[in-house]
């Protein structure tokens, strides 16, 4: 039994190693988690790794050089230690596991349990007496079905704030997108009979509903109400024409279709979402995989993670055997609640799924693969250009947006060798400055962000762009310098004449005279690509702040208006918009508005 080079003696350590099932993670000379397992039992699987030989591979021999101590837990059973396993993954993110790089939770449709139930956008932990449909693979696909279920149904969206104080129906009924429940325009009856035809679309149940909107419509036609049974005529036909369009599933029912894909060391997870026999759509996942993991190990691992926080539908199929399946099977009944078959090597309809899928994660990994190349050209051009020793693992990018000095917002963007690092993107809030000073607002994000990197809080960029010219880069300067941060390089990307893109000039921190690159330089596209993302992300910050501050505080800052009068005042003109627009002697007959309150009120809004 061989002991690795750390100086870890394994087998007194294994002499005394229960044989029950658990988890085992393998740390390093400082701590570090390199690698976490699970196994059946834990003596057998450990030891296997100090059985010398060199039938372990590469990957497994560096990791046992490296070890210095295992730390074990012990579980009830196997499918415990497999879900233990995921979330120490998550945690630890060790360089020898598999790993999932899928930090977002899907998407659901909504419908809410009051009188009037609300369909809406969902994405988190799921409330009782709400029914859900989903997972949708983008926000962008719930809103499009969204879309549609408000064509065809006419169901209300709106907050339930914005239902409780309306006194005339919105512009959604103008257009013919809502019946208006909020002022009686229809009854609870009819409107619940329109939920149910919302709920049955989007189970899959289309030709139910469709029978269902023919007798209203032939009841309507009898009782001589022609208008409303063209309009059923109409939702009919729409109904069809999306019926036809949709791509449904040979057999009815719920399946997750998982396919892996590999190109060389690179590999793509692709995921198709089956609901009631349709295609909700297709989500594409690239996991960092270790030298010489096998099919069946990626397979398990992304199995594992991604259901980690994801109730799985009654079927998962897929592309490879997943290693361990009975244990997989157990671990998402558990989190399903109700038993869960994993399937593979299939034939028919669920094989031509699969296959889709397989199509889908291959095509994914070639263009994934493309735009790495593009991407690792233009971080070697901008290496040479800056001079660097090597090319740069973390670049961060900070911009301002506010308008004419309102709502305030500095925004830090990450990039690295592969692109966008969005879940390490932040935004700043910029208080306590004069409204506009640029540099200030520059100089308090950055000391904000700085200061918490002392405190050991996030990682250290290699470069740290600024939006702006020497002003900006200067602030920039001063704060790493007071944080003893100055090693940091630091460039300024000053826009350039007229504001052209490809005109930019260049101010590196300790070069004296600015630095302009060709119009087709790569290094200059890698820049202008991470400064509009930083501007992309800065403004859309702003526009949030600055819409909140505005619907809140506009009357809110009025002295003497409480929270009941400004209830009254938006339940009477239906609206803030509609309060904007109304004279004094309009807001004087407001229950509880005398004159003097209405003229504060009026001149809220009418402010030069």
């Amino acid at each position: 039994m061989s002991a690795p080079e750390t100086g870890f003696d394994p087998e007194p350590f294994l002499e005394n190693l229960t044989r029950s099932p658990g988890v085992y993670q393998m740390l390093d000379v400082d701590g570090k988690v390199l690698y976490v397992g699970k196994a059946r039992n834990l003596r057998s699987r450990v030891t296997s790794y100090f059985r010398g030989g060199d039938d372990r591979g590469p990957r497994i021999r560096s990791m046992v050089r490296q070890i210095a101590d295992i730390r074990i837990a012990v579980t009830h059973t196997e499918s415990e230690a497999l879900l233990l396993e995921a979330n120490l993954i998550k945690q630890h993110r060790p360089r020898y596991n598999v790993l999932l790089r899928d930090d977002k939770s899907y998407p659901y449709i909504f419908v809410s349990g009051h009188e009037y139930p609300r369909l809406g956008f969902h994405r988190g932990a799921k409330k009782k007496g709400v029914r859900y449909f989903g997972p949708y693979p983008s926000a962008g696909a719930v809103r499009e079905s969204l879309a549609l279920l408000q064509k065809l149904f006419q169901v209300r969206q709106c907050e339930d704030s914005v239902f409780a104080h309306r006194s005339r129906p919105c512009l959604q009924y103008q257009i013919g997108r809502c019946t208006a429940p909020c002022v009686d325009y229809i009854s609870p009856e009819e409107y619940a009979r329109d939920v149910e035809a919302s709920v049955r679309f989007l189970e899959g149940d289309s030709e139910a509903v469709i029978g269902d909107l023919m007798e209203r419509m032939e009841s309507a036609s009898a009782a001589l109400e022609f208008e409303k049974a063209a309009r059923l005529r109409d939702q009919i036909g729409r109904l069809r024409e999306i019926s036809q369009q949709q791509f449904v599933a040979g057999g009815e029912g719920n399946a997750d279709v998982i396919a892996l894909a590999q190109s060389g060391g690179s590999f793509a997870v692709e995921v198709f979402f089956v609901r009631n026999g349709q295609n909700l759509g297709n989500s594409e996942l690239f996991p960092d995989v270790p030298e010489a993991a096998g099919h069946d190990e990626i397979m398990a691992a992304v199995l594992a993670q991604y259901y980690a926080e994801r109730e799985p539908p009654p079927q998962v199929l897929l592309s490879h055997a997943p290693e361990g399946a009975e244990a997989l099977e157990t671990l998402l009944g558990e989190r399903r609640g109700a038993r869960v078959r994993l399937a593979w090597s299939l034939r028919g309809e669920r094989a031509r799924w699969v296959d889709m899928a397989q199509r889908n994660a291959e095509q994914a990994l070639k263009t994934r693969l493309a735009s790495q190349a593009g991407q690792t050209a233009r971080l070697d051009a901008l290496t040479a250009e800056l001079e660097l020793e090597a090319p740069p693992q973390r670049m961060e990018c900070f911009d301002i947006s506010h308008t004419r000095g309102e709502g305030t917002v500095a925004s830090c963007v990450v990039f690295g060798p592969e692109g966008p690092i969005k879940s390490d993107y932040r935004r700043f809030n910029i208080e306590g400055i004069e409204p506009g000073d640029d540099y200030a607002a520059m100089h308090q994000a950055l000391s904000r962000r700085f200061a918490r990197l002392k405190k050991g809080e996030g990682r250290e960029p290699d470069i740290l762009f600024i939006d702006g010219g020497k002003g900006q880069v200067t602030q920039a300067l001063n704060v790493l310098a007071d944080l003893g941060l100055d090693h940091i390089r630091v460039v300024g990307v000053a826009k350039g004449e007229e504001r052209r893109p490809g005109m930019e000039t260049l101010v590196l921190s300790g070069v004296e005279a600015p630095s302009i690159l060709p119009p087709h330089s790569s290094a200059l596209h890698l820049i202008q690509q991470i400064r509009d993302e930083a501007h992309r992300f800065a403004i859309s910050g702003h526009r949030a702040r600055r819409a909140k501050a505005r619907k809140e505080s506009t009357l809110e800052s009025v002295r003497g208006l409480g929270p009941k009068r400004r209830t009254a005042l938006l339940k009477h003109f239906g609206g803030l918009r509609g309060v904007s627009r109304a004279g004094v002697d309009e807001l004087a007959k407001v229950p509880g508005i005398n004159r003097r309150l209405a003229q504060a009120i009026y001149d809220r809004f009418h402010e030069a």
